[in-house]
């Protein structure tokens, strides 16, 4: 930030804020990779006289900033750039987990914690359509980009009419290719649930971050065509300081 600090250029007679101002202008270089992850910004003090501003100006910016996931501040420390977060657009597109990262460049990783039978599961199978005791698949994962761990995802299927899926290896095939392949059933429509909630301390502990903290939640029901009945149920946590997710609206 040192060597840019003077390319932040503020302009007090246009009517737009200059917390604003300044944000844009931070954002503009992240963009550029003029700031990069890890560096750290100058103190507010400093940063007040530079560009002979307010420090509720700067604090503004920078307040929003660090909502946005961009900045982080550490007591003692100091302000850094953030590492950036992966952008899941699981909400607007069908797609699979290895497929979306490889577009960012990134080299994707599943780690298969379970596989296996199970007597039926109180919420996956109402939300499967299924008497509670009838046999699902259950397959959870641990999925991981550039060998940072992004979301722990619990899945269950219905065993009955998906039984040879327990036979596949999960930690190099995607789920929907599977059920494409082997049962020709494809996936057309999801529905997704989303909320936070705190992570406990067995996925905090598989998510690398503290126990209590804020992750996101996505419940996720599948649909296939001609199939009657949900041909899946997932539950995934998200780790919360990594991930972001965008949603277009068309009216």
């Amino acid at each position: 930030m040192e060597d840019y600090i003077h390319e932040i250029k503020l302009d007090k007679t246009i009517p737009i804020p200059l917390y604003y101002q300044l944000k844009k202008s931070v954002l503009a270089l992240l963009e550029e990779s003029k700031l990069k992850e890890g560096d750290m910004l100058p103190p507010e003090s400093e940063l007040c006289v530079i560009l002979n501003v307010s420090r509720p100006t700067i604090r503004q910016a920078f307040n929003e900033l660090m909502s946005e996931g961009y900045l982080s501040r550490y007591k003692g420390r100091g302000t850094f750039v953030s590492k950036p977060k992966v952008e899941a657009r699981f909400l607007r597109a069908l797609e699979t987990f290895n497929s979306e990262m490889r577009s960012k460049n990134m080299t994707p990783h599943t780690e298969v914690l379970a596989l296996k039978k199970i007597a039926g599961a109180g919420e996956a199978s109402e939300r499967l359509n299924l008497p509670i005791h009838t046999p699902l698949i259950y397959l959870s994962r641990l999925r991981s980009a550039d060998d940072n761990p992004l979301v722990y995802v619990e899945t269950y299927i219905p065993y009955e009419k998906y039984s040879r899926l327990i036979d596949v290896d999960f930690n190099e095939n995607s789920l929907y290719d599977s059920l494409e392949s082997i049962y020709k059933v494809y996936i057309t429509r999801v529905r997704r649930e989303i909320e936070a909630v705190n992570a406990r301390k067995s996925e905090a502990e598989l998510l690398q971050i503290s126990t209590g903290k804020a992750v996101s939640l996505v419940k996720t029901v599948a649909f296939a065509d001609g199939v009657p009945d949900p041909v899946e149920f997932s539950v995934a946590r998200y780790k919360g300081d990594i991930n972001k997710f965008t949603v277009d609206i068309y009216r």
